[in-house]
């Protein structure tokens, strides 16, 4: 695997440059091949997915250990010349002091931007802890040179509580406390987009698109949506093709669903270039 030519610093300048207008595609590599592949399709930039990563290494989204997280990071970010934000889950610790610690090692990986949850086991963190959380990631940031991008998450739509009032208030709190991007993973309705993306501003938005039938590119970008990521989508997409694939081999001894598998030589001029 080649490394990248492109040092953090320019990629951290480029990756603050796609903010500032326009909707971009940010998608969700697993492993270091996705995303080599992905920076051949002309993405500008790419996002880490904890799930993806974590079904990768036999385990459920979540868990990876910070440790793990990290050496994932620090391969991700070196393995293309595009810049990489980190789904970095919840900071892994429930200080702020730990957040902190998290972030500055997380910085050191080379990674462009990070994002941080507002939640706990099931739930949320009380408002005031979730934003000293978030201040804490934001010192972090700033005693490195201040150049990575901080996500704020607000988590409420996808531990069950889809209260878009309770998820503007968060939001609001997050980008006071420094977070230069903020993202609501869960909403899907105009309505709701239109409210996160009022209550952010003038700082971008970030939208989870997980499944087809949903808004289109061209809508969520009239309504403001700077970013669009894909979490773990990618992931579940090629784990199905793989797991239709076996199971009709286990099942009846069948090879059809080897019908779509990419030629041995494709993938190898991929990753010779």
């Amino acid at each position: 695997m080649s490394q990248s030519r492109t040092t953090p610093a320019e990629k951290r300048r480029i990756f603050r440059k796609l903010h500032e207008s326009g909707c971009f595609i940010i998608p969700n590599p697993w492993d270091l091949g996705s995303a080599r592949y992905l920076q051949s399709l002309g993405f500008k930039a790419l996002a880490s997915t904890s799930s993806g990563a974590a079904w990768s290494q036999g385990l459920p989204d979540n868990g990876m250990g910070r440790t793990q997280v990290l050496d994932h990071l620090r391969m991700m970010a070196a393995a293309t010349d595009l810049p990489l934000n980190a789904d970095f889950e919840n900071g892994f610790a429930a200080d702020a002091a730990g957040v902190g610690e998290s972030v500055r090692l997380a910085v050191e990986t080379g990674i462009a931007g990070l994002s941080i949850e507002d939640s706990i086991a099931g739930g949320l963190f009380a408002l005031g802890t979730a934003v000293e959380r978030m201040r804490a990631a934001r010192l972090a940031i700033d005693a490195a040179g201040g150049d990575v991008m901080l996500i704020g998450r607000a988590e409420c739509f996808l531990v069950g509580l889809p209260d878009i009032d309770m998820t503007v208030m968060r939001l609001k709190a997050y980008a006071e406390a420094g977070a230069d991007c903020l993202y609501a993973p869960g909403i899907r309705t105009a309505a709701h987009i239109r409210a996160v993306v009022e209550a952010a501003h003038p700082k971008p938005v970030n939208l989870l698109v997980g499944a087809p039938g949903g808004l289109s590119l061209a809508q969520i970008a009239e309504l403001g949506v700077r970013r669009v990521s894909v979490g773990g989508a990618l992931a579940r997409v090629a784990w199905g093709g793989f797991m239709r694939a076996a199971r009709e081999l286990a099942e009846s001894g069948s090879f059809d669903g080897l019908a779509d598998a990419v030629s041995h030589p494709s993938m190898n001029a991929l990753f010779e270039t």
